[in-house]
């Protein structure tokens, strides 16, 4: 026993020494593991999912667009050869005065476009537990109903001295 151990005050100490110089070195460590594993995480799920979705005002000007694209590049065969141009020049005019109509108010507010979307979401979802309340009553009353028509008896319940046949 040529060695001498450290006292238990003593290896405390050296720990904490180890822990301070750590610290020191970088004072945001688990900060910094922390974003690294978010953009890691974002990344893969970028490459499984693709892009995620933008905000709800960003996903509006993307349906004007796209509405307004279509609409410019509508062939009518309504109207003829001869007013299909004056049509043509119609349909481009409201498209036109459609987005300017839309575009200032997405930009001075588009914060209401992401609330629009949650009470959506949260309108849903009460919708759906409502739905799902009013199938259980339902379901419960039709229980009942068919227990009434067995004469208050389970399946498991022995029907008698005769012997039950299943016919399906």
């Amino acid at each position: 026993m040529s060695e001498e151990r450290p006292t238990s005050d003593a290896a405390q100490e050296e720990a904490a020494d180890e822990v301070r110089a750590a610290r020191a070195a970088d004072p945001d460590a688990w900060a910094t593991a922390c974003e690294e594993d978010l953009a890691a995480e974002k990344a893969r799920r970028r490459t499984q999912y693709g892009p995620p979705p933008g905000s709800a005002a960003e996903e509006l000007r993307k349906l004007v667009d796209a509405v307004a694209d279509k609409l410019s590049g509508l062939q009518s065969p309504l109207f003829g050869a001869a007013a299909s141009g004056a049509a043509q020049q119609m349909v481009n005019q409201v498209v036109r005065q459609a987005k300017a109509a839309v575009e200032p108010v997405i930009e001075r507010n588009p914060q209401v476009f992401d609330h629009l979307a949650a009470a959506g979401s949260e309108l849903l979802a009460a919708y759906r537990s409502a739905v799902q309340a009013q199938e259980r009553r339902w379901a419960d009353r039709d229980t009942a109903h068919r227990d009434e028509r067995r004469g208050g008896r389970n399946e498991g319940d022995d029907p008698g001295p005769g012997e039950r046949i299943d016919v399906d």
